[in-house]
């Protein structure tokens, strides 16, 4: 994989969103019109599987800064269920907890604090988009919201196997 920039996003909400991803390096940054920049970095010299865009699911070998403040990234390893293909974000600095967590083969839901932000899709033609849900107590999706949730997609991708085609694949990897 080498280093590319996706086509910009069109957000009905934030504009134009741009991602660019160095798979080989690395590094993947997020910005846009009233976005804060997002970054999401491998570890140097961590090794880079060619399956996960930003090249690793391993939480210590990875870094997020939004808008310059570090948060805590944390994927999980990926296996058997669509829930162990999450990954979560702790945001210190604002209290909250994101969640982009796949919910179909193509598609994932982006959870600030539990409830339901949005539903992210990432082709891997270097595409991401957004379908945004309409706020049913008043608070609307923040720009902040939009960085982080543009950023895992991009990063992770979006959407996995239901879990009796992941059980079948990880029996037939066994198999001689």
């Amino acid at each position: 994989m080498e280093a590319f920039t996706y086509e910009p996003a069109a957000d009905r909400l934030f504009g134009v969103v741009h991602i660019a991803l160095d798979h080989e390096g690395g590094t993947l940054t997020v910005s846009g019109d009233g976005l804060p920049r997002t970054e999401i970095r491998r570890s140097a010299g961590a090794p880079s599987e060619s399956h996960v865009p930003i090249g690793t699911r391993e939480q210590g070998r990875l870094t997020l800064s939004v808008d310059g403040a570090d948060e805590a990234l944390r994927p999980a390893k990926g296996f058997l269920t669509r829930r162990s293909y999450r990954v979560e974000v702790e945001s210190a600095a604002r209290g909250q907890i994101y969640l982009l967590v796949p919910d179909s083969l193509g598609t994932s839901r982006l959870l600030r604090d539990g409830r339901l932000l949005g539903v992210f899709t990432s082709t891997g033609d270097g595409t991401v988009g957004a379908e945004w849900e309409e706020p049913k107590s008043g608070k609307r999706v923040e720009p902040h919201d939009a960085a982080v949730g543009y950023a895992l997609a991009a990063a992770f991708g979006t959407g996995a196997e239901p879990m009796w085609k992941l059980t079948l694949n990880a029996l037939l990897e066994m198999w001689p």
